[in-house]
């Protein structure tokens, strides 16, 4: 997986990532700590994959920023900003507090990346799709059984 190197945020702080979980309700993998602490807000040069015989582009990963209206560049970018817009579409029970579906990566045309945990913790990768999908309705197209095998998709 290779990204633009100018286009790498400096990482979040562990207080950040910490600050994060806590709002969320949710204990992230590791492996998604190291995406955020590696690759940070950065554009993918290799940017396409498929899934469920779909085509999607990759316009960049997302970010934790400190003070996202602050970053007129990136703030949209921010993954708590992203989730304050689509929240009620991400999930199917409006009695969830926190969040189990956490967008990574935003697509071409306003869907987006996201890692799903609903599965008792147990992670996978899903396109959410933001056309078909409406508050407390989301349609999700499973796309990888985790981190490391999506962006493997990426590589190839």
């Amino acid at each position: 997986m290779k990204f633009l190197e100018e286009s790498i945020l400096p990482p979040p702080t562990d207080q950040r990532l910490k600050s994060f979980e806590r709002a969320c309700r949710v204990e992230l993998p590791s492996e998604f700590h190291d995406l955020l602490k590696t690759y940070h807000g950065a554009t993918p040069i290799t940017n396409v994959f498929h899934g469920k015989g779909r085509e999607f582009l990759i316009e960049r990963l997302l970010c934790l920023l400190e003070d996202p209206a602050s970053d007129e560049t990136h703030g949209w970018y921010d993954i708590e900003v992203v989730l304050s817009q689509i929240d009620t579409r991400l999930t199917d029970d409006e009695n969830l507090v926190g969040a189990n579906v956490i967008p990574f990566a935003s697509l071409f045309a306003g869907d987006f990346v996201c890692l799903d945990l609903r599965n008792q913790g147990k992670q996978s990768v899903v396109v959410w799709l933001h056309e078909e999908s409406e508050d407390f309705n989301p349609v999700f197209l499973n796309v990888a059984g985790s981190l490391s095998e999506f962006f493997s998709m990426l590589s190839e």
